[in-house]
């Protein structure tokens, strides 16, 4: 989807970072609820995963996801997939792809995902 008047203008990838890019809708209109709600919160998330989307170790904030979820599959590859808490309840899940460096958003929200409940 491309960028129409009135649209948030996004930050360019640093040098070595990775892309962020919406994997569904639902995910766009998430994050824009993040912003709206806890606006420093997510721009942490954002340059944390943009920097690191997979840290070593991971962090109580940032972590891959266990089960079932710890995988999902988008544009037909089976990637990890992480989530990052940006609140006590908001949640970005995302894939990270290393071979394009691309972190796909599946999920973003100011309420626990109930995937997990």
């Amino acid at each position: 989807m491309s960028a129409k008047r009135g649209d948030r203008a996004a930050p360019p990838p640093r040098t070595g970072g990775y892309v962020l890019r919406f994997a569904t809708n639902d995910a766009a209109k998430g994050w824009e609820e993040l912003c709206r709600q806890a606006a420093a919160n997510t721009r942490a998330a954002f340059d944390a995963i943009e920097s690191d989307p997979c840290p070593s170790p991971p962090t109580s904030r940032h972590h891959p996801l266990k089960g079932s979820l710890a995988t999902a599959s988008h544009h037909g590859k089976t990637l990890p997939q992480w989530q990052y808490g940006v609140t006590a309840g908001g949640r970005i899940w995302y894939l990270p792809d290393h071979d394009t460096r691309t972190c796909w958003v599946k999920h973003a929200g100011t309420g626990h995902p109930r995937a997990t409940d």
